[in-house]
């Protein structure tokens, strides 16, 4: 869970990640594109891109790694 205007800096990871909006509404940059979330919405990050998230309002996720 995040407050309006927290998020997390670019960085990497080794898997793909399945992120769900619980609630709320995020701004998540995955290799340079921004994609906008909000409640009930899903994305998937391939493993190794560059991502970051902002949150735009309070928001909650559910964080997925997947290992393949």
């Amino acid at each position: 869970a995040f407050d309006k205007d927290q998020g997390l800096s670019e960085h990497t990871a080794a898997y793909d990640a399945l992120v769900y909006l619980i609630d709320g509404k995020a701004e998540i940059m995955v290799a340079g594109e921004l994609f906008k979330l909000r409640q009930g919405e899903t994305i998937i990050i391939p493993a190794s891109k560059s991502h970051s998230l902002k949150a735009t309002e309070r928001f909650k996720m559910i964080l997925i790694m997947i290992r393949s």
